[in-house]
């Protein structure tokens, strides 16, 4: 499987990502996501199609 990796450089904390993962593997931690549970991703691709930024990507294990 595999998971998200955010770059903290681009993400501009509007928490999308967070409110739109059905599996709860993002949080806010000083005002950017932060991928807390990634054992949880399942690769649905909802928070890289949600972040304006561009600043989220999946990559395999």
């Amino acid at each position: 499987m595999g998971y998200p990796v955010v770059d903290e450089e681009k993400c501009v904390g509007c928490e999308e990502c967070v409110d739109n993962c059905p599996q709860d593997v993002f949080e806010m931690e000083n005002n950017k996501s932060k991928v807390v549970n990634p054992d949880e991703c399942v690769m649905c691709e909802s928070c890289v199609e949600v972040c304006e930024a561009d600043a989220i990507e999946l990559v395999e294990d």
